[in-house]
C-alpha cells in the first residue's frame, strides 16, 4: 500500500535538513535529461500512450516478483530503511511513498521501476555495502528518479533490451531496436547524473555521497581509500591518451545503461560547487506548479548551450579536437594524424595545403561522435 510521506514523520532524522517543498525536478536534472523529458511531458497523449503499454510489459509479473521473493520495507521490516525512504520523499515533497524492497543478490545495485506507480529495490550487496549515510544518498538517489518520471523510461529500456535480445536473430529488426536501445541508455545515462543530485539534496552530505560512490567502485575496504585519489581517477581518465583512448570511452560506454563510477563523482561534486545547488539550498528553485508553462526551446537551447560548455573545458583529446574544428581550426588533417598517434607529426604547410580540397568532408567524421558529448557517462 502506498502511504504519504507527510504521514507519521516522526522519524526524521535528528540531523537537521533543509526541506523543498513543492521543488521541481528540473531543479536538479542534467540540462540532456531535462530537456528529453521537458519535451515528452508536452507531447499530447504520451503518458496515455505509456500507461496502454503496461499490458505489454512484464510490469505486473515484477510487482509480484518482489512481492513474492523480496521484503517489503516498512515499519515491521527494514525500519531504518523505511524511515530513510519516508524522510527523502519528505525532503523532495513527493507525496506517495513509493514501495520499496530488499531483494537478495550479492551485487551492490539500486533502481527505480514502473509505469502506473514507480517501485524502488534495493539489493543486500548494497545494503551490506553503505553506512547510514550512504544508503541516504542512493535511497535519495532513487526518489529522485520518481520525483522525474524516469521509472516509466527504465521500464520501457528494460523491456526493449529484453526483446533486443529475444529477436537478435532478425537482422533487420534488431538493428532497428537497439537503435532505440542505444539512444535511451544515452539519455538514461544523464538521467543517473540528474539522481545523483537528488540523492545529494536527501542527504545534504557531499563526503558520504562521494564515500559511496567510491564504495560501489572498489568494495567495502573505506581504510585503504580515498575521495581525493578517486576524484584524481576521474580527471585522468577525462585528459589521458590521445584520439584512440577517446573512441575506446565511448566503445565502453555505448552498452552501459549507468556512468562510470568516477565520473559520477567528479560530474557531482562540480554540481555541488555550481551557483545552482548554492541556490537550491537557500530555496530558491523551480516549482513543480510551473511545469506545464515551461518551454521546450528553452530546454533544447540551455541543453546544446550545456554540451558546448563541456566541449569547451574538455581535457578529453576528442572533444579538445571536436573544439578547435568548431573555432576554425588550421591544419585539421594533421591534427587530427597528430591527436590519434599521440605524436606531432611531418605535415607542415603542404600538407595543410593539400588536405585543404577534402577539408569540407573531414570535419564531419570527428563531430559523429558529439552524441556521448561527455565520453565518462556511463558506469556503476
Amino acid at each position: 500500500m502506498t502511504e504519504s510521506s507527510h504521514e507519521s514523520h516522526e522519524n526524521v532524522p535528528s540531523r537537521q535538513r533543509r526541506r523543498f517543498p513543492g521543488i521541481s525536478s528540473r531543479a536538479y536534472e542534467h540540462p540532456a535529461d531535462r530537456s528529453a523529458l521537458v519535451a515528452l511531458r508536452k507531447l499530447s497523449g504520451f503518458d496515455t500512450v505509456f500507461k496502454a503499454l503496461s499490458g505489454l510489459l512484464p510490469e505486473r509479473s515484477l510487482r509480484l516478483l518482489f512481492l513474492s521473493d523480496s521484503v517489503r520495507v516498512s515499519d515491521a521490516q527494514f525500519t531504518h530503511l523505511n524511515s530513510m525512504l519516508r524522510d527523502a520523499c519528505y525532503i523532495l515533497d513527493l507525496e506517495k511513498v513509493p514501495p520499496m524492497y530488499v531483494n537478495q543478490d550479492p551485487q551492490p545495485n539500486a533502481m527505480c521501476i514502473g509505469l502506473d506507480e514507480p517501485i524502488i529495490v534495493v539489493t543486500t550487496g548494497l545494503v551490506e555495502l553503505l553506512d547510514e549515510e550512504e544508503m541516504r544518498a542512493v535511497v535519495g538517489h532513487e526518489v529522485g528518479h520518481a520525483l522525474s518520471g524516469h521509472a516509466v523510461y527504465r521500464t520501457i529500456l528494460l523491456f526493449l533490451t529484453n526483446l533486443a535480445l529475444k529477436v537478435a536473430w532478425i537482422p533487420l529488426g534488431n538493428v532497428a531496436i537497439m537503435a532505440i536501445v542505444t539512444a535511451l541508455r544515452e539519455w538514461f545515462r544523464k538521467s543517473e547524473l540528474s539522481a545523483d543530485r537528488a540523492g545529494l539534496l536527501v542527504g545534504q552530505d557531499l563526503q558520504a555521497s562521494m564515500r559511496g560512490l567510491m564504495k560501489i567502485a572498489g568494495g567495502n575496504h573505506l581504510h585503504e581509500m580515498n575521495v581525493d585519489a578517486f576524484l584524481a581517477q576521474a580527471d585522468e581518465y577525462e585528459k589521458g591518451g590521445d584520439l584512440r583512448d577517446s573512441v575506446l570511452k565511448i566503445l565502453n560506454v555505448l552498452p552501459r545503461s549507468h556512468p562510470f563510477t568516477t565520473v559520477r563523482a567528479a560530474e557531482l561534486k562540480k554540481w555541488s560547487e555550481t551557483r545552482d545547488y548554492q541556490r537550491i539550498m537557500d530555496g530558491h528553485y523551480p516549482r513543480r506548479d510551473e511545469d506545464k508553462d515551461t518551454s521546450v526551446t528553452d530546454a533544447f537551447r540551455e541543453s546544446a548551450s550545456h554540451y558546448a560548455d563541456s566541449v569547451r573545458g574538455s581535457k578529453d583529446p576528442l572533444m579538445k579536437l571536436v573544439g578547435d574544428i568548431a573555432g576554425g581550426a588550421g591544419d585539421l588533417g594533421g591534427k587530427l594524424r597528430d591527436k590519434f598517434t599521440g605524436g606531432g607529426g611531418s605535415g607542415g604547410a603542404g600538407t595543410a595545403k593539400g588536405d585543404a580540397t577534402d577539408g569540407s568532408q573531414e570535419p564531419r567524421n570527428p563531430e559523429d561522435p558529439e552524441g556521448p558529448r561527455e565520453p565518462g557517462s556511463a558506469g556503476s
